[in-house]
């Protein structure tokens, strides 16, 4: 590994070298364990701790198929399915690798006892497979995770309508999370020039997926003028979706849930925010009945800051808990579009609100590579920007994907694997210095969440030391105070 690294940081090194270097027989993977599927049985969701179930392994190094590339991965991200994979909700991950173990003797290769994770990568093509043209060893690429067989003709149209599409590293295996990774070539993209190996790492799997979504023809077909109402919108996803709402002329309503949340979305230029949890939004009034009345105290507050108009579309992602007050604030004709239900997969909502004013409800699941493509175009462009927060070694993968999991993140949070230290890996300084503050307002917003923390904790222990020493002088006081009257009594007798 020492080779391939001193080959990537070499600013000498050249397809040839790279070619000629040799392949390890095995390298460091995070994994999860086969016979271990069991192991939060019982247990609540929120009690499951990746930190047990992810595993640093020695693995060996796949066989290289057709179509396929070898990459050396400088940094990687943790993503929710990082998270589903590490506590084996909704299903274990196993299931899946075996399906597509099935498909063919390449395939095989997939189905093992350990699932090698991570669904975004940035790093350094070593070796391709047979048929393989676009890319050659020493490309600097980051990879988007659709991974798509095209042996049917329903994906010929849209990739992701193939039978046989697969979210790499989550529904197939050898993923990101790791020194090396195996992907398709058509997975393959440019690296962002002016990003580090880290921030390039970043946006792969939410940007596509934000992009799909809120932009493309395949989803709301966002345009300019548009109100969109945004779930989450300073986390991984909605980072982005509201990067693109402003970047594409549209105005994001941006629900947070803290006032931090609301100043990074207001940083990123958005001014309609609403902090959920400060005005005391409740959609449920028991774990079976919503609250009606809630939806229209929300539409209210959204026309507030809209000037009167309803919303057009609606970024979903959380799901049960909010799904019924989407439906209900969307605008006569607007779209509800939906790629994941973090909250609950079972949706409820009043049809009435749907049906009679015409609107849609849209599913969205990651991207093909046209549009992956695309939004990784923008980020190379310097239009979308890196929501990174905090990056972790590959050592730390189980604490990073904890993170996620207890929602203690905000925008996405990074993991180095071959990358030695953060900030390398920049080839165009002068455009990173022109999107420097936009770069770093997830780190900021990061540090500074962390140095009021520091604060709080020594502001609290200087209070207690104060209490305590206060406690002290006031005991010793009545120490004294007695032995004082003690003694004096015993003089007077």
């Amino acid at each position: 590994m020492k080779e391939i690294l001193d080959a990537i940081q070499s600013q000498d090194s050249t397809a040839a070298d790279f070619a000629a270097l040799s392949i390890p027989e095995s390298y460091r993977a995070v994994t999860v364990h086969k016979d271990e599927t069991e192991m939060f049985a019982g247990l609540a969701t929120r009690d499951k701790d990746p930190r047990k179930s992810l595993h640093l392994d020695e693995v060996p190094v796949p066989e290289l198929g057709p179509g396929e590339a070898l990459v050396a991965v400088m940094a990687s991200s943790v993503n929710y399915n990082t998270v589903w994979t590490s506590i084996f909700e909704p299903l274990s991950t196993f299931g899946f690798l075996e399906r597509y173990g099935k498909l063919s003797e390449l395939t095989k290769r997939h189905d093992l006892p350990y699932h090698i994770i991570g669904s975004d990568l940035a790093g350094v093509v070593l070796r391709t497979g047979p048929g393989v043209n676009a890319w050659h060893p020493g490309d600097e690429v980051v990879a988007h995770c659709l991974s798509v067989e095209l042996e049917s003709s329903d994906g010929h149209n849209d990739t992701m309508l193939d039978p046989e599409q697969r979210i790499w590293g989550f529904e197939t295996n050898f993923g990101g999370l790791a020194e090396l990774a195996l992907v398709k070539s058509n997975q393959l993209m440019p690296k962002p020039q002016h990003l580090s190996w880290e921030e390039a790492a970043a946006p792969g799997l939410v940007n596509s997926t934000a992009y799909r979504q809120l932009v493309s023809r395949n989803g709301a077909g966002m345009k300019q003028g548009d109100n969109v109402l945004i779930w989450g919108a300073s986390g991984g996803l909605g980072s982005y979706a509201t990067q693109f709402a402003l970047a594409g002329g549209a105005n994001p309503v941006c629900v947070v849930s803290s006032d931090q949340k609301a100043d990074i979305c207001r940083k990123m230029g958005a001014e309609a925010i609403i902090d959920r949890n400060a005005e005391g939004y409740k959609f449920w009034k028991d774990e079976h009945n919503q609250d009606p009345r809630e939806w229209k105290r929300f539409g209210k507050r959204i026309r507030e800051l809209t000037g009167g108009e309803d919303v057009d579309i609606v970024f979903e992602h959380p799901g049960r808990e909010t799904f019924g007050a989407s439906v209900y604030v969307t605008r006569k004709g607007g779209t509800i579009v939906t790629c994941a239900s973090t909250s609950g997969y079972n949706h409820e909502y009043d049809n009435r609100y749907l049906w009679m004013s015409l609107k849609k409800i849209v599913g969205s699941h990651f991207a093909n590579y046209r549009e992956a493509w695309e939004a990784n175009r923008l980020v190379a462009k310097g239009k979308i920007h890196p929501t990174l927060s905090k990056v972790y070694s590959l050592e730390e993968t189980g604490q990073a994907a904890y993170d996620v999991h207890r929602n203690l993140h905000q925008g996405k949070v990074g993991v180095l694997a071959l990358a030695p230290r953060e900030g390398l890996g920049v080839r165009n300084e002068e455009l990173r210095e022109q999107h420097i503050d936009a770069i770093n307002l997830f780190r900021d917003a990061s540090a500074e969440r962390t140095d009021k923390h520091s604060r709080d904790a020594s502001a609290e222990r200087t209070d207690k030391h104060s209490r305590d020493a206060a406690a002290e002088r006031t005991d010793k006081h009545s120490r004294d105070a007695s032995a004082e009257r003690t003694d004096k009594h015993s003089r007077d007798v």
